[in-house]
């Protein structure tokens, strides 16, 4: 199969939108005979994001597939290292035709940085494939071709507020929690998820692979609980138990007798439900090796969270994947305001967008803007 980066689409394409992603929380297990790490995480899509234009024609059965890649960005790859490259060709592998398929890339996310942007043009370009060659995959064929290209490319198939397991391909809905102001970070340093994954193996795998409760991670077992102890995994599938529980509407937000929410509740329903998620302990592993590493990561995570002078603080911050972008997530646009303001002073990149649900994902994902 060969491939060029041009850019030549003789005809208009299928426009599709690749949003960002955020972890809202991630827990590391222990490394599986795949040589992955389990996880457990929290997705969540993001209004901002790139737009990837496919045009795509079938050839005879016996012609070699072509597949063309340009991106507004250099540092993109445009050959077979790119995901859209992967996912077109482990798809039409699967669909047993050739084709002649023409992406283009219009770069807005970040190239590198934990926010799904590379996953995310995957998924879009599969879907644009579909509309192309008028065709439609099966749910769970567009699944496994997702999960063949990347960890995280399954969860764009699905949008709004996602549960990962496994690697992070074994992808759920979720509840979704209410549209709210989230301000990107994104700092000009390269975290290499492979070294965070090592770093995280030298100091806590060995202490947190047998835990049944975050709590108890770091306190010595005796030989009875190492014998009885949960395996990792099933400590993460716990984990994820108790975070769909908490994104399930809490007690306080049922309807009164009349069938309306308290009008109080309804004003701040994002906030609260991300609050539940808080107390049930959510936080991004990640964070224990990377701040040590990149203690200006730190410094970033703080004037994201807290304001000193009017005590506006994010409901909720936090590095989303290995980094290095950071989040931060506000109840109102006033405080988000506030955020990027801060960031700005100290010469980081910011940039303000909001959480999107999963009806909006897809009710605007083959939008042209």
């Amino acid at each position: 199969m060969g491939f060029v980066a041009v850019y030549n689409l003789s005809r208009m394409p299928t426009s599709v939108r690749s949003h960002a992603k955020i972890n809202l929380g991630l827990a590391i297990g222990p490394i599986r005979l795949d040589g992955y790490h389990a996880l457990a995480t929290i997705y969540q899509t993001l209004a901002i994001h790139d737009l990837v234009q496919v045009v795509a024609e079938r050839l005879a059965p016996a012609q070699e597939n072509r597949i063309e890649i340009a991106c507004s960005d250099t540092r993109v790859p445009c050959d077979s290292r790119n995901t859209c490259f992967q996912i077109i060709e482990h798809a039409l592998n699967r669909l047993r035709i050739s084709a002649q398929v023409t992406i283009h890339i219009e770069k807005k996310l970040p190239v590198r940085g934990g926010l799904g942007a590379g996953s995310a043009n995957a998924a879009a370009a599969l879907l644009g494939l579909e509309r192309e060659l008028d065709l439609e995959l099966s749910g769970d064929d567009r699944l496994a071709i997702a999960a063949e290209t990347g960890s995280d490319v399954p969860l764009f198939l699905i949008g709004g507020t996602v549960l990962g397991l496994g690697r992070g391909e074994e992808v759920y809905p979720l509840p979704d929690l209410p549209s709210m102001p989230c301000i990107l970070a994104t700092p000009d340093i390269g975290v290499s998820t492979p070294d965070a994954f090592r770093e995280w193996d030298r100091l806590y795998a060995g202490r947190l692979e047998n835990a049944r409760d975050p709590a108890e991670n770091l306190k010595p077992k005796t030989e009875e609980e190492k014998l009885t102890a949960a395996p990792g995994s099933d400590r993460l599938k716990q984990l994820g138990r108790i975070w769909a529980s908490a994104l399930a509407v809490p007690r306080d937000f049922h309807a009164n007798a009349t069938g309306v929410f308290p009008a109080e509740l309804k004003k701040d329903r994002a906030g609260n439900l991300l609050l539940e998620l808080v107390r049930a302990g959510i936080e991004n592993d990640f964070e224990a090796v990377v701040f040590c590493q990149y203690p200006s990561l730190r410094g970033i995570f703080e004037t994201l969270k807290n304001d000193s002078q009017t005590e506006n603080s994010a409901i909720y911050a936090a590095l989303s994947g290995s980094g290095s972008a950071l989040f931060g997530l506000y109840r109102t646009l006033e405080e988000a305001g506030k955020a990027i303001k801060r960031l700005n002073a100290q010469g980081i990149s910011a940039c303000d967008t909001t959480t999107v649900g999963r009806e909006e994902y897809w009710r605007k994902m083959f939008s042209a803007r």
